[in-house]
């Protein structure tokens, strides 16, 4: 669904909700078992043009286009509502994302939250250097397992390329979208300690 060109970036910015009456919907849906259920069977159906960038599971097929699986179901709407709004720039999700319904939106949310995210093999040594950086730099916002929530996005289980790309952009600033408490956070990170990082969210469960 999300372009590399749309997308670098999504995972690490924080957002404020502007769409309460889905938020509350989606929600209401969490709290039902039944109707979770049903809105993940939807979801999987409804994302089939997604699949060829971020997998059927949202595990995604090239090494520079992030993964959806385990993002929050909040987050991931917010971030769809931004781009029907056309408040993140991209033609092509722009055209996708206009054509979905509300519910659509929300369950296709909801599909991607469900899915497990495997791990990925990492440079042990690297990533036990790149633990004690994101300890320092990032855990307060995206968790002590970089599992985000609903303001911030996981990290956890993203492929090397991508956050290595990612977090350069914004420490140089030349990102899609720039996050003034992103660039705050790698203004003094080198690029082998991007690679530690990198090393280190790769391989959380």
């Amino acid at each position: 669904m999300f372009r590399v060109s749309a997308l670098v970036g999504l995972l690490f910015c924080s957002s404020v909700f502007a769409q309460p009456a889905l938020q509350e919907k989606l929600k209401a849906v969490q709290a039902d078992p039944a109707a979770m259920k049903a809105a993940v069977e939807a979801g999987r159906k409804a994302s089939f043009f997604c699949a060829n960038c971020h997998g059927e599971e949202g595990i995604s097929k090239t090494p520079d286009v992030p993964n959806l699986a385990g993002q929050n179901a909040a987050y991931l709407l917010e971030q769809i509502r931004k781009f029907g709004a056309g408040e993140r720039k991209d033609a092509f999700m722009q055209g996708l994302i206009k054509v979905l319904k509300d519910d659509e939106r929300l369950q296709i949310s909801a599909f991607y939250a469900s899915a497990k995210v495997p791990p990925s093999r990492a440079d042990a040594a690297l990533a036990q250097r790149g633990k004690a950086l994101f300890d320092k730099l990032c855990v307060r916002c995206h968790g002590e397992q970089a599992r985000g929530g609903e303001l911030f996005p996981r990290l956890a289980g993203q492929k090397v390329p991508y956050l290595q790309t990612s977090i350069t952009r914004y420490r140089d600033g030349t990102g899609i979208r720039n996050n003034q408490l992103m660039s705050i956070a790698t203004s003094t990170l080198k690029n082998d300690d991007i690679v530690a990082i990198a090393n280190y969210l790769t391989q959380l469960p």
